[in-house]
């Protein structure tokens, strides 16, 4: 009798259950900028994204950061940023696939290079390596028609992170 009691009890608290998810109201995601069908979302947390420049302040930062980093022989802090610009890379590429052809120079022998540099901790090796990631980059943008901007070794610091 108490295994049919429970069960009873079990089962009207499952329509309660139901019944009360039936009726709750949908939660919206609606908002001015976010759109209303599911494909004016989706292009509009693309267009916030935006394309390859967001990669490209996030990987400019980076790349500043690995080279004082290299410079102050902070390896744990060069190796983090190397592995930061490969993934904002990644990212970027997701957005814009189209990019990925011309940066293979940098993704597939720089930065592998400068990550292999940053394990022996040779301030000198890091610098010449440095300087080859550099000209990758520059590579990079000429290949993309943007050889206007032009990347080069940082002389001043601007982060708020010092060692």
């Amino acid at each position: 009798m108490r295994k049919i009691l429970t069960l009873i009890s079990l089962m009207v608290l499952c329509g309660i259950v139901f019944h009360a998810c039936q009726e709750a109201p949908r939660e919206s995601y609606e908002t001015e900028w976010l759109g209303e069908t599911k494909q004016e979302i989706v292009n509009n947390i693309e267009e916030q994204f935006q394309g390859f420049s967001r990669t490209m302040v996030e990987v400019s930062y980076r790349y500043a950061e690995l080279y004082w980093s290299g410079i102050d022989e902070n390896w744990e802090y060069a190796e983090y940023q190397r592995e930061h610009i490969d993934e904002a890379m990644e990212q970027g590429f997701m957005r814009r696939p189209e990019r990925e052809a011309s940066s293979q120079q940098f993704i597939s022998a720089a930065l592998p290079e400068i990550e292999e540099v940053i394990q022996t901790g040779d301030k000198e090796k890091f610098l010449e390596s440095f300087t080859r990631l550099t000209a990758s980059c520059n590579t990079c943008h000429a290949m993309e028609e943007v050889a206007f901007m032009t990347v080069k070794i940082p002389e001043q610091r601007y982060s708020v992170i010092h060692f």
